[in-house]
């Protein structure tokens, strides 16, 4: 499978609405900076002077970014399905000097083996996305991280990861205070929304046929309803080869999910 096409030669100024999507995304995740950090605590500890991450489920690169930022030594693989995500990546950060690669793919089913075609990958990480995948589709790509991460590796999930069915009093804490950090977040403090960021976006001169790619690919996507819970991706994970599978961060059900290959 080939690169993703370059669409940065658009009259769009990709720095401003790559900055507009990290704002949006912090008023669902005020924590969000101090998670990316807890990560790459991990990545400081276990990975060698020179290694290959995966940003899996990647949007506008948001991990690649600072993850190239914070390691001059290490090389990024970007990985999305969204047409118009992936061109504000590229538009803004481009390839990094050439440490940086961008995928377009469907990780419901993409062949992730055949289409990295390089080695074993040392981190794969992801944030805020693999829970619109449904459960079947997150089974086959854990297990096929199971094959592309080396012994040794880790794979890094920050989502939220909901509570079991058994602890209703934690399931129904943590949502109302996701209400009401939402009604801090977007009343209060005005910060723009998920809707009015895509009706925004989708409204700029040339983004056009990628808002109509992105609608087809997705407009019949499922609401997150019935998503995998904690104790089913530590499950995954162990069934894929994951030796070591834990929680290494979290703020009631925002976690990272640490597996060690």
């Amino acid at each position: 499978m080939k690169d993703t096409p370059q669409r940065t030669q658009l009259d769009v100024d990709w720095q401003t609405w790559l900055a507009r999507w990290d704002v949006q995304q912090s008023g669902y995740l005020p924590d969000r900076e101090a998670r990316f950090d807890a990560m790459f605590d991990v990545l400081d500890y276990l990975m060698p002077e020179q290694w290959t991450a995966l940003d899996l489920a990647s949007g506008p690169g948001c991990i690649s970014q600072r993850l190239l930022a914070r390691y001059p030594n290490a090389r990024c693989i970007a990985i999305d399905y969204d047409p118009l995500l992936l061109a504000i990546g590229q538009g803004a950060m481009g390839d990094v000097g050439g440490r940086l690669r961008w995928f377009e793919a469907d990780l419901a089913a993409v062949d992730l083996v055949d289409m990295l075609g390089e080695g074993k990958i040392d981190a794969v990480l992801s944030t805020t996305a693999l829970h619109w995948l449904p459960g079947a589709s997150l089974w086959r790509v854990f297990a096929q991280l199971g094959k592309v991460v080396r012994p040794g590796g880790v794979f890094l999930n920050g989502d939220n990861m909901d509570f079991a069915n058994h602890l209703p009093t934690f399931q129904k804490m943590t949502k109302a205070r996701y209400e009401q950090q939402q009604t801090e977040s977007f009343k209060k403090n005005g910060i723009e929304d998920w809707e009015q960021w895509w009706k925004a976006v989708k409204q700029v001169p040339g983004l056009e046929a990628l808002a109509a790619e992105r609608e087809a690919r997705f407009g019949h996507r499922k609401s997150e309803e019935n998503r995998p819970n904690y104790d089913t991706h530590k499950v995954m994970l162990q069934n894929a080869g994951f030796s070591e599978v834990d929680t290494i961060w979290q703020h009631r059900d925002n976690r990272i999910l640490l597996g060690v290959r």
